[in-house]
């Protein structure tokens, strides 16, 4: 069958590790491949300093090093990337998909893969809104080296917190890590050079109350969950790591979603819609790796392929 070329083979929503992974793998397939990124390619991954646990690696890769690479073998087999304004939805038009975006834009497709990635997640605590980028961060990589020789805290106790907490110690004379439990979440290996780092410091039990400060953060108000003491710590910067929200807004209503708003796909990777397809962070999975992300990335793209060809 001859294919309308007006309408491109697959689009792929969404840039980071998954995402290209999949444009890859489309490009190879010689499918008509467009990666809509609202963003710089590489999501998330491309703000982590080092990342240790990808194969292949043994001293590690920067997170943007290795994205770029995968970005730029994507569009050597023949992916184009376009970026976009926000993605509000995805409808049919019979067999045919077609992604919309805030700017009123469409783009038309045979399958759709969704690798939207997600975002961190806000506390919400008084002084957090107000002063995000004046003090308030999300990304350590992006900011530390603003707090060189400064204290600051990092909220949360997972690997991304411990992680970017031993980043910070580049820069900054004194990093708290306030975490809400009496031990740390984060890999063994990670706890281990947290704890004999001297500028770590780890307060534990402890919650985040409020930011204080006037045109910039100056202090943090902390409470201990099990005393109920408050304590208020003077830094300079307040950087937040407390998981991740699904970028899925768009497919509220269209897709179905598991409870926490990550998308529900069947064993190839198929939505509940016909031909859309979604892989990595986004998708309702057990474990937010960039190994896992790009084996998805993969699978989606093989699926996405298989369908077009069965399809049309």
């Amino acid at each position: 069958m001859t294919r309308d070329q007006q309408t491109n083979d697959v689009i792929i929503i969404g840039g980071g590790p998954a995402g290209l992974t999949a444009a890859l793998y489309c490009g190879r397939a010689r499918l008509n491949t467009l990666l809509l990124e609202k963003a710089a390619a590489g999501g998330q991954a491309a703000t982590t300093d080092i990342i240790e646990n990808y194969p292949g690696f043994p001293e590690g890769v920067g997170g943007y090093e290795l994205t770029e690479k995968m970005k730029q073998q994507a569009v050597q087999f023949g992916a184009r990337l376009q970026e976009i304004s926000t993605v509000t939805t995805i409808e049919a038009d019979g067999d045919i998909r077609v992604v919309k975006t805030e700017d009123e834009s469409s783009y038309r497709a045979r399958a759709v893969i969704i690798a939207s990635g997600v975002e961190a997640r806000t506390l919400g605590v008084p002084g957090e809104s107000e002063f995000r980028g004046k003090g308030v961060s999300y990304c350590a990589t992006c900011d530390g080296a603003f707090y060189r020789d400064k204290d600051v805290a990092v909220i949360g106790g997972g690997n991304a917190a411990v992680e970017e907490a031993i980043f910070l110690t580049k820069f900054a004379s004194k990093v708290y890590v306030i975490h809400r439990r009496a031990e740390l979440r984060a890999d063994k290996i990670l706890q281990e050079r947290a704890f004999e780092n001297s500028r770590i410091e780890i307060v534990w039990d402890s919650h985040l109350k409020k930011i204080l400060g006037n045109s910039k953060v100056e202090e943090i108000v902390i409470e201990n969950k099990n005393t109920h003491e408050r304590t208020e710590l003077s830094v300079d910067g307040v950087f937040f790591y407390i998981g991740s929200v699904p970028n899925t807004t768009f497919c509220t209503g269209v897709i179905d979603l598991d409870d926490r708003d990550f998308i529900l796909t069947d064993a190839k990777l198929m939505t509940s819609m016909k031909g859309v397809f979604a892989c990595g962070d986004c998708r309702a999975n057990l474990l937010k790796q960039v190994a896992v992300a790009v084996g998805e990335g993969a699978l989606a793209a093989v699926e996405a392929d298989r369908y077009v060809e069965d399809n049309f």
